[in-house]
């Protein structure tokens, strides 16, 4: 019994080894970034602030404020956003807007 299945888990095993080329070769590197580009570029500037007993986080990126992360003592955190870069805040679940499922009718008797 264990010699049959020391078998089949062979076979099974045999197309896997059979996949791979003989002749791999290692990939080039990357080419470097743009000019003007800094890695620093993309990651935002988060500044914590206490404010109460509220933990407050701003999020902002080349200067500019987009996102505040507020953090109650007790209760869920809740995101506000500035979707259109006006300077107007709106919570996160407002800013998504709600699917709205398509609904046909197939057939009626």
């Amino acid at each position: 019994m264990h010699r049959k299945l020391l078998i089949l888990a062979l076979a099974c095993a045999l197309p896997a080894f059979a996949q791979q080329p003989a002749d791999l070769q290692p990939l080039p590197e990357p080419p470097p970034p743009p000019p003007g580009m800094a890695d620093g570029d993309f990651e935002p500037e988060v500044t914590i602030v206490k404010r109460g007993e509220d933990t407050v986080e701003e999020y902002r990126l080349k200067g500019r404020l987009y996102m505040v992360k507020v953090t109650p003592p007790h209760g869920t955190p809740y995101y506000l956003i500035d979707q259109k870069g006006n300077g107007q805040f709106v919570r996160a679940q407002e800013a998504v807007p709600t699917l709205s499922v398509p609904m046909w009718v197939i057939r009626s008797w």
